[in-house]
């Protein structure tokens, strides 16, 4: 299965200049960018999408386990991305979830996720997108999260705030810990699977509710919507969060990523409402949280 080419006469900017000619790319460029490639790939996901519904079938592979699936359509979607990446931010790297790849030293690098949310994907569930984010030194700086169903596009870069459909995004306001509620995900090894829900029974009695929608991208994105006061997860890759948590952060939340708090675990993540930021991160360390 091969990726859908761009049509040779449609214009685009000429964002690749800055990276021909040697200066530094500005942040809301690099946004521009990053929500060009992510419409275009879910361009192309929506469309596989609609053949799939249709009847037309789709090859299927496992990874981490039999529940860890990756489709043909994830490994086309990517590889559009990156041929984007390389006509219009040419000599960059790319690290994906189906092809990896290595961060470059002091430059730009994209991080990209041809669809998260695979899952639903497979199961004609809408909750999925593509994202797609620059960062320097590790650092998000520049991304999109662009749903193919509804066409909903999550845009956000380091300073400029963050954005859905150009609306611009704050955080919620939540009166309390027992009026909050909270978005999560699981892990697809059983037994790590386990512990989080463990961990989820434990919470569900001090907060409003719980919601797993499946996609970690959109999660953070819903809460930068104010959609969710606060969301929690372990096991997360960089590609998961990278444009999502910059549009949780831009939005005002208070986000903690894999390895920058040593006691939610050495890969957990929070994002929430500075609101009910300490009092979510208490409790769900106090409901085992470090442990998982």
């Amino acid at each position: 299965m091969d990726p859908i080419e761009p049509e040779s006469g449609t214009p685009t900017p000429d964002p690749g200049g800055a990276a021909r000619d040697g200066a530094a790319p500005s942040r809301a460029q690099l946004a521009g960018v990053a929500e060009q490639v992510a419409v275009e790939a879910a361009t192309f996901v929506a469309a596989e999408r609609e053949s799939m519904l249709d009847g037309a079938g789709v090859d299927v592979q496992t990874k981490t386990s039999r529940t860890d699936v990756v489709t043909a359509v994830d490994v086309a979607s990517e590889k559009l991305i990156r041929a984007r990446l390389a006509q219009l931010r040419p000599g960059e790297p790319v690290v994906g979830e189906e092809h990896g790849g290595d961060a470059g030293d002091g430059g730009v690098t994209w991080v990209v996720d041809p669809i998260d949310g695979t899952v639903n994907f497979l199961y004609g569930l809408p909750e999925f997108a593509v994202s797609v984010a620059a960062q320097i030194d590790g650092v998000s700086v520049a991304g999109a999260v662009v749903e193919p169903v509804s066409g909903r596009r999550w845009t956000a870069s380091r300073g400029g705030g963050a954005w859905l459909d150009g609306r611009r995004l704050a955080v919620s306001e939540p009166e309390g810990l027992d009026m909050t509620l909270v978005g999560t995900g699981f892990n697809y090894v059983t037994e790590r699977r386990k512990r989080q829900a463990a961990m989820i029974a434990a919470l569900l009695g001090r907060v409003r509710d719980i919601r797993r929608g499946g996609s970690a991208a959109l999660d953070l994105c819903h809460v930068a919507a104010g959609w969710l006061d606060g969301y929690a997860e372990h096991g997360l890759s960089r590609w998961d969060w990278a444009a999502g948590a910059l549009l949780a952060e831009e939005a005002g939340a208070v986000v903690s990523l894999p390895g920058q708090d040593a006691e939610l675990g050495i890969d957990g993540t929070i994002a929430a409402s500075p609101a009910i930021a300490r009092p979510l991160r208490e409790a769900l360390l106090d409901c085992g949280m470090g442990g998982i």
